[in-house]
């Protein structure tokens, strides 16, 4: 189910069709208050959501619905400022797109957010399970590890920091999971943006600097949700001008 929150009706049609060829049915909203009811009411998996709505900013829409909601947030918006991205990524959006967009990106950003688990495997499914242990990480098998403190399961799409679990976004999930899977081995922010991207590998796709601030963004959310310091790490450690790997054992 795909859901589009878009007030301009031109761009309302062409997402509604971007969204139909990726084999979505989708409902269509033109006001921030209509789309998170619909939100509410449908469950869908993925939204595209207009930052200059008419009555609700989408700032606001994309905090409302984080609220009762795990749908991958897709922001549109005609600003290119930072700032902008920035608070967006922070109110909840997984990804953002700057109008004008070409119609095929938005179709592969999407396609690439929902080969990302949304909810619990299916019965009887496996997890994926790393080539080794991550060095520094206990690593239990099937997508299971510890580090300092901190639980995850890939199977449950659970994470708990000394037995209290944490309500994370799959995008911060899936940044927590890369870097609990490398240990000690340092993550590069391009690393990361193809990680989300599911590219297994570098296929040359571009990666802009705003791409991989939005990774810094994340990152900086899933701190803030950890309750870790970017100066005493105790699992996120920033290494400066490249990227992030985990803290040692015992911090």
């Amino acid at each position: 189910m795909g859901l589009v929150i878009e007030d301009d009706q031109d761009i309302r049609e062409l997402v509604r069709t971007v969204l139909t060829q990726a084999g979505f049915d989708v409902t269509v909203a033109n006001s921030g208050a209509e789309g998170v009811k619909a939100a509410r009411t449908l469950n869908p998996d993925v939204i595209t959501l207009d930052l200059g709505l008419p009555d609700i900013d989408g700032f606001e829409v994309s905090r409302q619905i984080r609220e009762f909601s795990d749908a991958y947030i897709v922001m549109l918006t005609a600003r290119a400022e930072e700032l902008d991205t920035l608070i967006g990524l922070e109110s909840g959006a997984d990804d953002y797109l700057t109008k004008p967009f070409r119609p095929r990106e938005l179709r592969a950003r999407i396609a690439a957010m929902m080969r990302r688990p949304r909810s619990l495997p299916d019965a009887g499914e496996t997890a994926p399970v790393p080539d080794r242990p991550a060095e520094a990480v206990s690593a239990s098998g099937n997508g299971q590890y510890s580090h300092n403190g901190l639980d995850l399961s890939y199977a449950s799409r659970s994470v708990s920091v000394d037995g209290q679990e944490l309500n994370l976004t799959r995008t911060e999930f899936e940044l927590l999971y890369a870097l609990l899977e490398a240990g000690r081995t340092v993550r590069t922010k391009s690393d990361l943006v193809r990680r989300l991207r599911d590219e297994d590998y570098d296929v040359g796709s571009y990666i802009s600097e705003a791409d991989e601030r939005s990774v810094e963004v994340h990152m900086g959310n899933l701190r803030k949700k950890l309750g870790d310091s970017p100066q005493q790490p105790r699992w996120l450690q920033t290494v400066r001008g490249v990227g992030y790997r985990l803290a040692p054992v015992g911090r």
